[in-house]
Formats: C-alpha cells, structure tokens, sequence
C-alpha cells in the first residue's frame, strides 16, 4: 500500500515548489503579478504591511513610532521582530540584498 505523505511532507514539498517558482520570475512586475494571482488582497496587505515594518525594526525604531508612521498593528510589528529574531532567516537576507537603504522606505 502507498504511504501518503504527512502534513509536514506534503507543506514543506508546497513550500519548495512555490519557492522554486518564484525563483523563476525575473522583473519587480513578474513576481507583481504571480503574487496578484496567488494571493488574496487581504493576503498582499498582510504580507506588505510585515515587509513594510521589516527595515524600521531593523533600524530600531520603537513599536509605537512604526504604528504612527504605518498603520500597522503593535501585534502584528511584533510577531514580525519575533520572526526576525527567532525565525529562518529570510526576512534579513531579503533586506540585506535590496538596493535600497532601510531609511528611504521609513516615510509613510
């Protein structure tokens, strides 16, 4: 009898082909539109406004500050520093490569 694979097989086999698809597309307008038809609009807010908070945490400044500036949630800039923090990594390696320093996206 065939084994079906667990939960976590089959997330972390989704995960890789969905990385693995992205990994293919070449312009900011490429993955734009990958992202636009994969995703809720609800879902593009929620992934923005995490990816917006990204650099201010990073520079240090305080959660309140970045809640004026943003709009985001207290709750939701913390469990982006938690993931900074605790998670896998991705968040700093993507702000690390852009070409663009953190302060020139703190305006808002």
């Amino acid at each position: 009898m065939k084994r079906r694979p667990l939960e976590s097989e089959r997330s972390e086999e989704n995960l890789a082909f969905l990385a693995s698809a992205l990994l293919t597309l070449r312009t900011v307008e490429e993955v734009q539109a990958f992202l636009e038809d994969l995703c809720t609009p609800a879902e593009l807010e929620a992934m923005g406004d995490r990816w917006r908070v990204v650099p201010l945490l990073q520079d240090s400044v305080p959660y309140r500050e970045i809640h004026d500036r943003t709009q985001v949630s207290v709750t939701t800039i913390g469990r982006v520093a938690r993931t900074l923090e605790r998670g896998a990594g991705g968040y700093g390696i993507a702000a690390g490569r852009l070409a663009v320093p953190p302060a020139a996206t703190n305006a808002g």
